[in-house]
């Protein structure tokens, strides 16, 4: 159940200051009217949940290779553990990529409880105007509920095709459907584009506008914001950010049947509607036996996913999850960056569900003791402090014109000072600079051309300048290497100068790419000559 802010200060006292894992009330949530945040359970304990079993999860997140950013579990609903690996906080924000699928998803069914809508309502209806000048007999048949489960019957993903166009809803109404709408399942972040953009023509307003009363206000979500289309059209499939704690607030409001503090937000027929299994993804002939052992395998519902364990889930690329476990009365939110999103729900499964029981257990003063020591020290730790070179105060206040390149960069510049460093690119559009903490992380604003790395590429309006926690090192005496952390979103860049002479090499290589060892950054190397 959901307290009163006065009830958790009461109970929990002040909170632990900085990142690492909060047993009490965080601070920067403090100023949020009662009833609007998730109550705080004064240990797992309480709730049934083992400190043993949490702390013996986060020593798996630490021997894997999974980078987690933030952890929230919610039993019984209250959290009775929340974590952000600095230099993560729980006030930033963070892309969801396609977790955003489900907030898309709850607008439609907010739609349909308003009377605008049927899940039966053939799509062309909306878009008249935008139909091509032969409307196949798959196009005319597909339904709202195709586009919501991911059985358009395209024979790709449409995203490709449309995000480099103009006007996405003509582009999408174009595409060729080759199999009749319903009958099979294929990913199609383009289908969930179409949902917002059918809002925003009933309604008006953004998906992220019309949520706002219905959804955001009540369950005290603040600060979100969502990319958009050429057209501003909320890209519905990707690109909402919003912070951890939202998503546990979001999947408690799914777990609670759509009820939040009292009042019914979305209907619990809707809730039930959107979370049940619609479509079979395919299973592979030669491996039927993957379907025991795959979270993509157990059915797609209306932008949600059913799981193993009798469990459904909002997720988005590289690990961002809202997992709601009805059996457990139980959910778990994460941002991380994996490349192996499996790998992390069974670490889940493996040691969170056992740590689950019934009810609540004895306290446990030594094993809640450990579990608050290692979640105080959660980080991503920064590069590692190293020996200044000689060449560091040569280099230092002297810029670099760059050889021609694709990015159009012009020149780079370093100024180094005792703990320090600022890496600063120019080019026709003005100057970005990057300041790195040597041997620890240094924050600051970037808009830097090319970051933060984002899976999706595409003309969308409205991408802000990036949070960034930087650190360098020296590798060698003529190597700097810097890693700059885009602290909300998953992913980090690491770049590498190599100097020689009066030449630099600058070369990128963002975490994406890294994970995908076949991969370049398209961002070319820089070669510049002291100007």
């Amino acid at each position: 159940m959901l307290s009163s802010r006065r009830t958790f200060i009461k109970q929990l006292g002040a909170s632990t200051a900085g990142a690492g894992l909060f047993l009490g009330f965080p601070k920067y949530l403090l100023a949020q009217p009662p009833g609007q945040t998730l109550a705080r359970s004064t240990s797992p304990e309480a709730q049934g949940v083992s400190s043993a079993g949490i702390a013996a999860f986060l020593e798996a997140v630490a021997q894997s290779k999974h980078e987690f950013h933030s952890l929230m579990i919610v039993r019984h609903g209250q959290v009775v553990a929340e974590g952000w690996w600095a230099p993560y906080r729980p006030e930033l924000r963070h892309t969801m990529y396609s977790m955003s699928k489900s907030f898309t998803s709850t607008a439609i069914g907010l739609a349909v409880h308003e009377g605008r809508l049927t899940v039966e309502d053939k799509v062309i209806s909306f878009f008249p105007d935008k139909l091509p000048s032969e409307v196949s007999e798959h196009l005319a048949a597909l339904r709202v509920r195709d586009l919501l489960s991911m059985a358009v019957g395209h024979e790709k993903d449409s995203t490709p095709d449309i995000r480099l166009e103009d006007d996405w809803v003509r582009k999408f109404l174009s595409l060729p459907i080759k199999y009749p709408p319903g009958s099979t399942f294929l990913y199609n972040s383009g289908a969930t584009y179409m949902l917002s953009a059918i809002v925003q023509k009933l309604t008006g307003q953004r998906v992220l506008e019309y949520l706002r009363p219905r959804l955001f206000e009540p369950l005290g979500i603040e600060g979100m914001d969502w990319e958009r289309d050429p057209q501003g059209v909320d890209t519905g499939g990707w690109g909402l950010r919003v912070r951890t704690e939202d998503l546990a607030k979001f999947g408690q409001l799914y777990l609670q049947k759509g009820t939040w503090n009292g009042k019914q937000l979305l209907p619990k027929a809707w809730v039930e509607e959107a979370t049940s299994f619609k479509i079979q993804q395919p299973v592979p002939a030669d491996n039927p036996g993957a379907k025991d052992r795959s979270d993509w395998l157990q059915g797609y519902c209306y932008q949600f996913w059913r799981c193993r364990h009798n469990a459904y889930r909002g997720d988005g690329a590289f690990g961002q999850y809202t997992i709601v476990l009805p059996e457990q009365d139980a959910v778990i939110a994460i941002t991380s960056e994996t490349s192996s999103m499996q790998g992390q729900l069974d670490l889940i499964y493996e040691h969170l569900l056992p740590a689950m029981q019934a009810q609540p257990l004895a306290a446990n003063a030594p094993a809640a003791s450990t579990l608050k020591k290692k979640l105080g020290t959660l980080n991503l730790p920064p590069l590692p402090a190293s020996k200044v070179p000689a060449l560091a105060a040569k280099v230092s206040g002297r810029t670099f014109r760059l050889e021609p390149n694709a990015m159009k960069a012009q020149s780079v510049s370093f100024q180094f000072g005792k703990d320090a460093g600022t890496f600063t690119l120019k080019d026709e559009q003005g100057t970005y600079p990057i300041s790195c903490g040597l041997g620890q992380w240094k924050q600051g604003i970037t808009s830097m051309p090319g970051t933060p790395p984002n899976l999706v590429v595409t003309k969308v309006k409205n991408i802000p300048s990036a949070p960034v926690a930087a650190s360098a090192t020296w590798h060698d005496e003529s190597t700097l290497v810097m890693r700059w952390q885009y602290i909300e979103s998953p992913h980090h860049d690491t770049v590498t100068c190599r100097f020689e002479g009066d030449t630099v090499r600058v070369q990128f290589t963002n975490s994406i790419v890294a994970m995908n060892p076949q991969a370049k950054d398209a961002r070319p190397e820089l070669v510049g000559r002291l100007g």
